[in-house]
């Protein structure tokens, strides 16, 4: 067997095609986050300012925008898109609005959605399509539906809309098969997302791999909810699409169950939840056959792990039931090595109007400084090239 060598250090590779300039204004941005203060008063800010209607969207979108958002349309996405695709990373479009609330809202959202996944047709350099549930159905619903409460007539006929219109997006996405991913959200309302998604994996995945569900792996049932979904789908005919992640709302999940005092859903610990990942991936390479799975992570450590378990195992890299996913703008020395060295890697790539936005990027700031040293690790990496580079 030939060695294994995957070096997530190689910060040449990593930034090839950032040039010194825009370096330089991620390295500022990365520092801005990296501060708690200012990054609390630059989300708030940010936040207050545009409900005020303070002309702050321009230096929004060529700031904090700029690194997180590939633009404001399918269409500003493009150049990122091609960008990437150079590099051998696919895109993954992300319409990232949230908080809306009326049925019309939640209508045109679906309808953007799908123009995502129509845009991503017969486009190998878009492999994945992806939505949030809480971007076309009210968070109330979603909470008594999770919680099997009784549904009064208006809350029923929401439901039937909301039904109708992740049907409506998975159709479509059947229709030409374009795979499409289904975000997990807070455990209060994931039940009803669980439903839903394995509602529609059962109508979809019988031919392979299309609807895909996420699993966020701080969860303490997680792992466990894997292994019975395998089992389910094969007694049902279908292949199960999982898309693993560690999680995006601890201290949300942790301070809920504190408040209302129920035990707190979340592992202890990052050993706990570094394990259960790690034993998922494991969990999915033993039934390649039956799964198909992303794992969707800025863990160096996890990331190598999977790459090397794949070289002792002898899977290609370019396996159709393994992927691996990034956010766009964060963790570049994964994306950009993986795609150099042949493995199936995407990123997401957010869009949306600015204002629209800015509640994705604010929790993407808090979630980025409160990740344990994920900030201080993508400053060390830009610094490090800024210094090969000469220009520090």
């Amino acid at each position: 067997m030939s060695e294994f060598k995957l070096d997530f250090q190689d910060t040449a590779t990593a930034f090839a095609d950032k040039s010194d300039t825009e370096l330089k204004e991620k390295y500022r941005i990365f520092r801005l986050l990296n501060s708690p203060f200012l990054n609390t008063i630059g989300t708030r800010s940010a936040t207050w300012a545009l409900s005020l209607g303070l002309p702050v969207e321009r230096l929004i979108k060529n700031t904090i925008f700029e690194q997180f958002c590939g633009g404001e349309t399918i269409e500003e996405c493009e150049p990122t898109v091609n960008k990437l695709s150079a590099a051998g990373i696919g895109s993954i479009l992300d319409y990232s609005i949230e908080g809306k609330s009326t049925e019309d809202d939640f209508d045109r959202t679906k309808e953007e959605i799908i123009r995502t996944v129509k845009r991503a047709k017969n486009d190998p350099i878009i492999p994945f399509s992806v939505f949030k549930v809480t971007g076309i159905a009210p968070l109330g619903t979603l909470e008594r539906l999770s919680g099997k409460k009784k549904l009064d007539a208006k809350s029923q006929m929401k439901c039937e809309h909301l039904n109708a219109r992740v049907n409506e997006i998975c159709s479509y996405a059947y229709s030409i098969g374009q795979p499409v991913f289904i975000d997990a959200e807070e455990s209060w309302i994931q039940d009803a997302i669980d439903r839903l998604a394995v509602e529609m994996m059962e109508k979809y995945n019988l031919e392979g791999p299309l609807i895909f569900t996420t699993l966020q792996m701080y969860r303490t049932d997680r792992l466990q909810y894997l292994k019975d979904a395998r089992r389910q789908a094969k007694n049902d005919g279908y292949i199960l699409a999982v898309k693993l992640v560690r999680g995006a709302y601890m201290e949300k999940e942790r301070e809920r169950a504190e408040e209302l005092g129920y035990p707190s859903p979340i592992h202890v610990d990052k050993k706990a939840t570094d394990r259960d990942y790690d034993a998922a991936i494991d969990y999915c390479l033993d039934h390649l056959d039956d799964v198909a799975f992303v794992a969707g992570t800025h863990n160096e450590k996890s990331t190598h792990l999977l790459a090397k378990k794949m070289h002792e195992r002898g899977i290609p890299h370019d396996h159709p039931h393994i992927f691996y996913s990034q956010l766009f703008g964060m963790s570049d020395n994964l994306s950009y090595v993986l795609g150099k060295n042949g493995y199936n890697v995407s990123k997401y790539v957010p869009y949306g109007p600015v204002k629209d936005t800015v509640p994705y990027l604010v929790r993407r700031a808090e979630e980025n400084s409160s990740a344990a040293g994920q900030i201080s690790r993508e400053l060390e990496m830009i610094s490090r090239e800024l210094k090969r580079r000469g220009l520090s």
